[in-house]
């Protein structure tokens, strides 16, 4: 059973307000040990200057945020995005990032086909794999809740997920455990199980209602939802994940707060909600 604090790793998206040069200080006065990073943030700050900056602060890189976006239909587009997600593999190879977390993409404007998107993906990451594979970097395929499928993710369930990676190196194509966007699965439980070594990243935030306008931004401290954690970190642990778990919140109202008193609250809740030593 996970009961380590050591295991915390807060998502840089948590606190968006900070720079990678805030975030990363408030990072160590919490005593959280490992963060996931941002492309944009990061780029922003420098690549080379963030890994260096992570690595004098003692850190671990748990995932970088994020690839995909793989179903573009139109060659030129396509190619695009794998150049794209060949940069992002590159800075997750210098960042010391061990995946790097792929949202896959939804379906391209105007089109329905989606057993096509799905087909277009699985071709992608085929041509990707390889290139991760030679920088040591293994993609992350997540699976988001239905309601991204048209616009963000045609992978809806962590079984679809695992369909994916299967047909690839378990080292190099891996799976994303996010309780925002499986927790309601009633196959969960064993689809965790079947991953195994697959499991490439834990993520954990809770599931808030009413919905707001932006769904994106429905997500919230965990305890302060619908989600029960513990079953989650149970079942992750029994299939062997040895990783990290990502706190990633994607919240305006929480953006908003001071971004300190946001870090202090993950590491409480964390410890009192997700691995339940309160």
């Amino acid at each position: 059973m996970i009961t380590s604090m050591d295991r915390l790793s807060l998502n840089q998206i948590t606190t968006k307000r900070l720079s990678v040069a805030e975030f990363v200080p408030a990072c160590v006065s919490a005593g959280i040990t490992s963060v996931g990073l941002w492309r944009d943030p990061v780029a922003e700050n420098g690549l080379q200057a963030t890994a260096d900056l992570v690595r004098a602060a003692g850190l671990r890189v748990s995932s970088l945020c994020r690839g995909g976006f793989l179903t573009a239909s139109d060659s030129s587009a396509r190619a695009v995005a794998l150049d794209d997600n060949r940069r992002a593999i590159d800075e997750a190879a210098v960042l010391g990032a061990p995946c790097l977390v792929m949202v896959v993409g939804g379906l391209p404007t105007g089109s329905r086909d989606l057993v096509g998107a799905r087909q277009r993906v699985s071709d992608a990451i085929r041509e990707l794999a390889p290139y991760a594979h030679d920088r040591n970097v293994r993609l992350a395929l997540e699976p988001l809740h239905p309601m991204f499928c048209a616009d963000r993710a045609v992978l809806s369930t962590l079984g679809q997920a695992i369909d994916m990676a299967e047909q690839f190196p378990v080292a190099d194509v891996g799976v994303v455990v996010d309780t925002y966007h499986i927790w309601w699965d009633p196959d969960v439980w064993r689809q965790i199980a079947r991953a195994g070594e697959r499991i490439a990243s834990f993520q954990v935030c809770d599931w808030l209602t009413p919905l707001p306008a932006d769904v994106l931004l429905g997500r919230g401290l965990m305890g302060d939802g619908h989600i029960e954690f513990p079953p989650f970190v149970t079942a992750v642990d029994a299939a062997g994940y040895r990783g990290d778990i990502e706190v990633e919140i994607f919240n305006a109202e929480i953006w908003d707060r001071d971004p300190i008193s946001v870090v202090a609250s993950v590491v409480n809740r964390f410890r009192d909600v997700v691995i339940g030593q309160g």
